[in-house]
Order: C-alpha cells, then structure tokens, then sequence
C-alpha cells in the first residue's frame, strides 16, 4: 500500500521561495484542482465519444455547438465546482487521516499484547485519561 507523503523541508534547509509556494498553494486546494482536471478530463472523452459517433454524419454544427455549450457549463459552474472539490479534498485528507491513526493504534495494541510493560503502560494512559 503506498501513501501520499506532502513534500516538506527541514527548517534549516527550507528557503524563502520554498516557504512562500507551502503557504500560496495548500495540500487541499492543490487536490482540488486536480479532482477538477480529472472531471473535466472525463467529461472531454465522453464529448470526444459523441463527436466521433457525429463526425461520420457530418454535424459539424452540432460539434461546436456542444464545445461552446460545455465551455459556457464550465465558465459558470466553476466557483461551485471548486467549492466541492474542495470538500471532498478536506474529507479525503481527513478520511486518510483518521485511517491511518487507526493502523498506528492497532499495530501499537498488537505490540502491547505482546509486550506486558507496554500493556501496562497503555492501561495506565487509559486509566489517567478516564477512557478506561
């Protein structure tokens, strides 16, 4: 399984132009805009599809037609389309997030199992917090 892994710079080696592309461009905003390249991606093919189905009966209007009707879509849906993508980016985030809390909670309750001083360090930690 592999993982997504923002790039970041030690602090002694991180550079002006470095910091100021982290705080221009959050991980959130660049997701996305690629969840928005991807669907407009996919909405191209399925309009390359018509047209290749078009082309043949030769409807070269109802081609451009198409186009301007999907760019004039594009033009007035784009504030809401980033809004969503957006959202589903955060959720993404937090989603991935939270699952890998959950491997490390796991993997560290399968050690302890093993180990009765980390066991008992963990009852201790539960006990404090008043989870236990």
């Amino acid at each position: 399984m592999s993982y997504f892994i923002p790039f970041q710079t030690p602090a002694h080696e991180a550079g002006a132009p470095v910091q100021g592309l982290r705080k221009a461009i959050a991980p959130s905003q660049a997701l996305a805009g690629f969840l928005s390249a991807a669907l407009l991606a996919a909405l191209m093919v399925v309009a390359d599809q018509l047209i290749d189905s078009w082309v043949e009966g030769h409807l070269l209007l109802a081609w451009v037609m198409l186009w301007a009707a999907i760019f004039t879509v594009l033009a007035l849906l784009a504030r809401p389309l980033r809004r969503a993508s957006v959202a589903a980016a955060l959720w993404l985030q937090t989603r991935v997030a939270a699952w890998n809390q959950a491997r490390r909670d796991t993997q560290l309750w399968d050690m302890a199992c093993q180990d009765p001083r980390l066991l008992q360090e963990l009852r201790a930690a539960l006990a404090r917090s008043g989870q236990a």
